[in-house]
């Protein structure tokens, strides 16, 4: 699957609105008194799976620049 311009904008974009939410989560984490730490598996569960996205799109755009 070859991504056009357009589409890889989108995809950069995408990455970095999930970069952000991932920073904001490690930000408000670091930020929380000592005894509420350990955060919920909620909380690690949404921060595994932004990661995952910017993984994917990543993933998508290093694909097309191989393919060049």
């Amino acid at each position: 699957m070859e991504l056009d311009l357009d589409e890889s904008s989108l995809a950069i974009g995408r990455i970095e609105r999930a970069l952000s939410r991932i920073e904001k989560a490690l930000t408000d984490r670091a930020n929380r008194p000592p005894a509420a730490v350990a955060a919920p598996a909620a909380d690690q569960s949404a921060l595994k799976a932004e990661v995952a996205a910017v993984i994917g799109e990543l993933d998508l755009l290093i694909a097309e620049a191989e393919r060049g």
